[in-house]
């Protein structure tokens, strides 16, 4: 059986309620943190926002976005950490070691975990009467996508649209060839049917070019779009976040 519960009391703060949830499910807890807007009326659309590798649910830039979606937007955001990042370990693990337990639990146990788990906090979040759960999205780089791509394809049309990016299907040759994910998003980059806008990191370290491009090339949605900025794996102006969220924002708009 599973239940959400609300540790700690809302901070409110420049019109933005921020509050932090745990979801309680059979496999452990899945650690997580809501954003809405504080004048509620009504439901709010649903942004869900994968973190990256070595981060957490609410890194500065998660909550630097999740504060424009509520203020300018009306949109609710969540984030829940990762396997092996955040409140899931008792201190922050370095990116070789959670890539080599990935590894040994097998990477696709791990994904499906994963999966699992956004889909176990879409539906407690959907039982809000803050939460319009018709229009939800999915947006998340690097290791948000390494788990994003396949939770999308597993939500299918439940999802208004996604924003993915900063990974390839060629891995640096520093990670554990466990934890390959090729072979997963070849098989599950087609299933992906809904709007996605895919973001190109053009002098990127870890994923190189070709293989960002082929991963794009395999999405299957016939409205896919393609940006690119250039600079190395862990750049992000300005620019990028603000098409990521006009996108999202003009996805769950009414209609």
């Amino acid at each position: 059986m599973e239940e959400i519960r609300w540790p700690g009391s809302p901070v409110v703060a420049d019109g933005v309620l921020e509050r932090r949830f745990d979801l309680v499910r059979d496999g452990g807890v899945v650690p997580g943190v809501l954003w809405l807007p504080e004048r509620g009326g009504q439901a709010a659309p649903l942004v869900l926002m994968g973190h990256g590798g070595s981060g957490h649910k609410r890194t500065d830039r998660q909550v630097r976005m999740a504060r424009w979606f509520a203020c300018t937007a009306g949109i609710a955001s969540a984030a829940i950490d990762g396997p092996y990042h955040g409140d899931r370990v008792p201190e922050p693990v370095e990116s070789r070691e959670y890539q080599q337990r990935m590894a040994a639990s097998g990477v696709d146990v791990i994904t499906n975990g994963m999966v699992d788990d956004w889909c176990a906090t879409v539906d407690a979040l959907a039982q809000l009467d803050a939460i319009d759960a018709d229009r939800v999205a999915y947006l998340g780089f690097s290791m948000g996508t390494r788990f994003g791509l396949p939770y999308v394809a597993a939500a299918g049309p439940r999802l208004r649209c996604a924003v993915l990016g900063k990974y390839g299907m060629r891995q640096p040759s520093a990670m554990p060839a466990g934890v390959d994910m090729a072979p997963r998003f070849t098989r599950e980059a087609p299933r992906i049917t809904v709007p996605t806008l895919f973001h190109v990191q053009w002098d990127d370290e870890l994923f190189d070019r070709a293989g960002q491009f082929e991963l794009f090339e395999l999405l299957g949605s016939p409205d896919k779009q393609l940006i690119a900025f250039p600079g190395a794996h862990h750049t992000t102006t300005p620019a990028a976040i603000t098409a990521w969220s006009s996108f999202v924002a003009h996805h769950l708009a009414n209609g």
